[in-house]
This record gives C-alpha cells, structure tokens and sequence, in this order.
C-alpha cells in the first residue's frame, strides 16, 4: 500500500536536500525530505551537551564576500532560495593561516594578503602563481560535465616550489577533498575561490543559525518534512524509483527523487543493491576532531589573532588516511572566537582541532578502549596543534578549562549514514547528478559542489537541472 505520491522526494535533511526541497517547494512542487536523525543538517549540524550546544563540521561558511559584490555563488544562493542576507547574520574572519615547519602564509577575505605573503615568501614562483590565479579566476569548475584532470598535474605546471604546493594543497584538501593526495582541478578550483578569493565568516550562534533560517524557509514554502524516518530502500522497476520503502515500514512514491546521502549510500539502499558500485565509489578519509571550552576566549592567552590555522609539521604534507588512530602531523586549528562579531562575544573560549583518521582502526575499538583512545588522542592532537600557537602552559590552560567533547570517524557514520565515515564521500564525482535510474538524481557531498554554500548551490542546481527545466517551470 502507498502512503503517500510527491512530486518530488528528498533523501536526507542536510544543507544540499533542504536547498533542493526549499527550491522545488518555492515553484509549487509537493516535496518532502525524509531523514533519519532527530536533527536536520547532515554533515554539518549541531549537537546539546550539558546545556552547551556544539557545532559540528561548521568550522565557518566558505565563500563570503562584503556586501554588494556580484556574480559569486553565495550571491546566487541567497537569490535562489530567497533569503535576505541579513539572515545568515554572517561575521566576516579577522585572520587565518597556513602554517609549516619553515614557513607561513597569513590570509584574509581580501586576496591581496595572501598574494602579498606568497610574492614575498617564494619570489622565484610569483610569475607561476598569478598565472595560476589567473587560471582558477577564468575556470569554468561549475561545468555539469567538465572532464576529470589531476590538479596536482595542472599546478605543478606553475609552481615547481614544494613547499608552496603543498600549503595550497593543505587548506583546499582539508576542505573539501574526497581524493588522497590529489584532488580533481575543478574541486580545487571550486575550493581556491572559496578559501581564498572569497573567504570565511560565521553567525555568532554557529550554524544553527543556517540550518533555522532552511527550516523556515521550507515551512514557508509548503514543503513536508518527516524527521527520524529516513529510506530503508529505493525499489526500481524499468529503471526508475518505482517505490520509497521508509524506516517505519511504510511506502512512498514520487515522480522524482533526489539523494543527498551520498553516491555509495544511495546504491546500497537501491533493490536490487548496486553493491559493486557502491565498494568502487567509497571515501576513504575520515576525521577526528577535539573540542575544548574555556573560562576565557583565546585572546586572553595571546591566540586571538587567527580564526583558522592549517598546520602541517612532517617534511611533505600527507593528505591521506592516517595510518594509526589519528596522523596528528597535520590538521586544522579553529577559534569560533576569533570573528569579527562587530562588538559581540561568544559567552566561552572554544578551541578545536581536527586531524584525518583511520576509521577502521576506530570501528574495531570495543567500548572501554575507545574511550582511552579518545583521551589519549585528544591529548596529542592539541600539543601537536599548540606547536604553532603563541605558547601557553598546560597549567594555565587546565585551569580555565570547563570541558571538552570529541568525535571520531564513529561518530560520523552513526550520524550521517556515510560508509567509512567519509566526510567528504566518494572520491569520484558524479558532477550531473544523474545515477543508472532515469528518475533519481544525487546531489551535495557527491555531486561536487563543496563547501556549505556549495552544498546548498548542489541541491539547488539539481532540482533546476533534472525538476524544474524538465516541467517548464
């Protein structure tokens, strides 16, 4: 027995299913995102703790620029899902770096202080690196079906330096990239504009200020949205989602549907199951990440100054899964603090660092040993981070500590349904969105647009693509 016939029916109540419902909503389509969890936001949400609310994979929204620029994407989404700026209530970053052994470059969300540092620091590459900014500045990376081509091999062609090719590579991969070692150059086109042509902000109160103004939005719209009900199975019959069998046992059917629960995920809940498929698609990079609360914000200790740090402390930088628990070589260093709040305060200091893991070694744990891991890899990861902080004693900073949370590569496969806790999912895009059924499509991690305003452009796109364009609306 069907229970209910949609128009259009969403997998998955993150950014890119809860763009794509808000679009499709906005044109009259009867849309409803069904999701799992109690909690919308897939991969970057926000969880309680002891009355504290957690931010998680928000470490700040990618692609800002001021007031008044045009033609960028988060232009774009805000016209296509209208929201007032206003709403997203975004707080530009004071200052981040890349920051090696030997070398370090300081960034803004004005360009010309990374160009500055990178002419400064590596004066024989500043001929290859404005060719290569100017590249990235003319590239097409939203092209539905550009062709795959190794951006190690397309930088490599303007910066022979090593050590400046791995400091471009560090944040862009950190941020985005599915692939070890390498990354498709659209992918890191996608993320240079990101990072470093545009650049960071945040809402004071985190991303639970994104995922409410979504909400809304939705609810305006008209669209349903059935929370902790996800899809146990997509059935196909002629080669299209005949039916959508739900957690509860029910069935539902829709002219089209759309998965934003990744590439492998959304093959594995096909009948018949695309097992092949899925095990040739699946992420291998996972992440653990460290969150510390103090009495005082970071400033009090001399840490006020940068928002984000990309860190890496090995002779080359190793973008890959980490061979133990946790490679604390290298990571990510995040200040919630340090935003531009325009007078206000975040009411605590937060400090978080997130570094790749190895997602089997963290499965095979029983209980009591995964607790002594975590404490004992929290541990090395914030002395591996603090190396490149202005120093501060364990005595003063166990001090002011209130306390401290962490996730691991289990966490992120418990609550996001990704295989391998893969963060950023299948190492391979399917940048059309298309899969082998003519009336599902994909869209977020593994569609390929990255970033949060990525992921909303993604599920924007392919509701326009595959929905919208094919009705005449």
């Amino acid at each position: 027995m069907k229970d209910s016939h949609y128009d259009a029916a969403i997998i998955g109540a993150g950014m890119s299913g809860l763009a794509a419902g808000i679009r499709l909503a906005h044109f009259g389509k009867k849309v409803c995102i069904f999701e799992r969890h109690n909690a919308p936001g897939g991969l970057n949400s926000f969880y309680s703790l002891a009355g504290r609310k957690f931010d998680v994979g928000l470490h700040a929204m990618t692609n800002y620029v001021p007031p008044g620029v045009k033609g960028t994407p988060l232009g774009k989404l805000l016209r296509q899902l209208r929201i007032e700026r206003e709403e997203f209530a975004l707080c530009p970053q004071k200052r981040s770096r890349i920051a090696f052994r030997d070398c370090d470059l300081k960034f803004t969300n004005d360009f010309a202080v990374l160009d500055a540092e990178v002419v400064a620091k590596f004066p024989a590459q500043a001929d290859g690196w404005r060719a290569l900014v100017q590249l990235v500045r003319t590239y097409d990376d939203v092209s539905l079906d550009a062709k795959t081509v190794s951006a190690r091999e397309v930088v490599a062609r303007h910066i022979t330096d090593p050590l400046l090719t791995d400091m471009l590579f560090c944040p862009v991969m950190y941020y985005g990239s599915a692939q070890e070692r390498d990354m498709e150059f659209g992918q890191f086109v996608i993320m240079f504009k990101a990072l470093f042509l545009e650049g960071f902000a945040r809402p004071l109160d985190g991303v639970r200020v994104i995922i409410r103004v979504l909400l809304e939005k939705f609810r305006q719209a008209g669209g349903e949205r059935r929370m902790k009900c996800g899809v146990a199975g997509i059935v196909e019959e002629q080669g299209m989602v005949a039916v959508l069998k739900l957690d509860d046992g029910t069935e539902v059917t829709a002219d089209h549907v759309i998965s934003s629960v990744g590439f492998p995920e959304t093959m594995r809940l096909c009948q018949p199951e695309h097992r092949a498929e899925a095990e040739a698609n699946t992420g291998a990079l996972s992440f653990v990440e460290t969150i510390s609360v103090y009495k005082k914000a970071p400033a009090a200790w001399g840490w006020g100054d940068d928002t984000i740090i990309f860190f890496n402390d090995s002779e080359r930088f190793d973008y890959s899964r980490a061979q133990e628990l946790v490679d604390p070589r290298s990571g990510v260093i995040c200040f919630p603090n340090n935003f531009d709040y325009a007078g206000a305060q975040l009411p605590e200091g937060l400090f978080r660092v997130t570094c790749l893991a190895n997602y089997a070694k963290w499965t095979a744990l029983p209980e009591p040993e995964y607790q002594t891991a975590k404490a004992h890899w929290m541990g090395e990861m914030q002395r591996s981070a603090r190396r490149f902080l202005p120093q501060v004693s364990d005595a003063t900073l166990t001090a002011d500590l209130v306390t401290t949370d962490m996730f691991t590569p289990r966490t992120i496969r418990k609550f996001t349904g990704h295989l391998n806790g893969a963060i950023y999912g299948a190492p391979r895009k399917v940048r059309d969105g298309r899969t082998h059924l003519s009336n599902l499509y994909l869209c977020g991690t593994d569609q390929g647009f990255l970033g949060i305003i990525g992921a909303m452009l993604s599920g924007i796109s392919m509701a326009n693509y595959h929905i919208l364009q094919k009705s005449g609306t």
